[in-house]
């Protein structure tokens, strides 16, 4: 109940009433049959009510939510085998990133994502999910494998953003996220990104140049957090819910923006409510998106990609010149 969202209590409430009658029925050995099925039958309804018009604003806090499945939740689901590589063999491994080969059925992969923590003690060991330079330096080094043996690539974006300290500035933060921009861009094998919770800013896009962005229904993609975003524009981080209303985050706004190419839909409530379903939808994705990369050439997805990108931001001024 501690870890419920505002919006998610009546839901969660309900839910908990109809447990407590089960448990009743069951201790007591008494007929409830009739009076479950008429409270289940609401707390479906209010479910669709709820999360049929959630706002922007709830979906950031649903892309936050401390029980959202994270990379590792989705490895242990979809992966049938997981070797996890360490290093960026210049000074260190970052755990905020993890990376690794992969094997999904037949399919063999090179497989790299944010990992955030569960409790305190992981947390801070993964840093929030937010990646130092030899995380991204781990990440261009493990994509430079995938190329060398011809693995596909596939990420799974899950941070605020990289992390804006003065020791990963000292080490070359910008650097190495543009470092695997340009790398990203020209890599020759086919990649596949999934936005599965926060998509923050270049830390984010730092593994996201990708052939095929997907994103989950209730993830968020963004330049900068809303609340970022707010202490820039209104010096009151307060405004946070304005922010997200005025950048457009969601996946929907995004698939419109066409930024995203897939949306992936969630169990209703959200992926938390059955991780399970969610990694199939997730790896449903990626595995027919791989198919189709596959039949791509070389060169082709290459020349795909770079437009791909390149098309990104284009706007006409009012006489319908493009600009870019």
């Amino acid at each position: 109940m501690a870890e419920m969202l505002d919006f998610e209590k009546p839901i969660v409430e309900l839910e908990k009433k109809i447990d407590d009658l089960r448990q009743l029925a069951k201790q007591e050995n008494i007929e409830v049959a009739d009076e479950l099925k008429k409270l289940e039958k609401k707390a479906a309804k209010l479910r669709r009510d709820v999360f049929s018009r959630l706002s922007r604003w709830q979906r950031v806090q649903l892309a936050r939510h401390p029980l959202r499945p994270y990379a590792l939740d989705y490895v242990g689901r979809l992966a049938d085998e997981f070797i996890e590589l360490h290093g960026d063999r210049l000074f260190s491994d970052d755990e905020a990133l993890i990376a690794g080969l992969a094997r999904f059925g037949d399919r063999r992969v090179m497989l790299l994502g944010h990992q955030k923590g569960r409790d305190t003690k992981e947390k801070l060991r993964r840093n929030f999910g937010m990646a130092h330079p030899e995380g991204y330096r781990k990440a261009l080094r493990m994509m430079r494998m995938a190329e060398r043996f011809g693995l596909p690539v596939v990420t799974l974006v899950d941070t605020p953003g990289a992390f804006p300290g003065i020791e990963a500035e000292e080490r070359g933060q910008s650097v190495a996220i543009a470092d695997n921009l340009t790398a990203m861009a020209a890599l020759r094998v086919p990649i596949v990104s999934v936005i599965i919770g926060e998509g923050g800013s270049g830390g984010a896009l730092a593994i996201a140049v990708a052939d095929r962005v997907l994103m989950m229904e209730n993830a968020i993609y963004s330049v900068i957090s809303p609340e970022g975003c707010a202490a820039i524009l209104w010096a009151d981080r307060a405004k946070a819910q304005d922010a997200a209303e005025a950048l457009r985050v969601t996946a929907p706004d995004l698939m419109e923006l066409g930024i995203v190419d897939e949306v992936i839909p969630e169990p209703l409530g959200g992926a938390h409510r059955d991780p399970g379903e969610a990694a199939r939808a997730v790896g449903e994705a990626i595995d027919r998106r791989l198919d189709e990369l596959s039949r791509v050439p070389c060169d082709r997805l290459m020349e795909e990609r770079m437009a791909k990108f390149l098309g990104m931001g284009v706007f006409k001024d009012h006489s319908g010149v493009p600009h870019g």
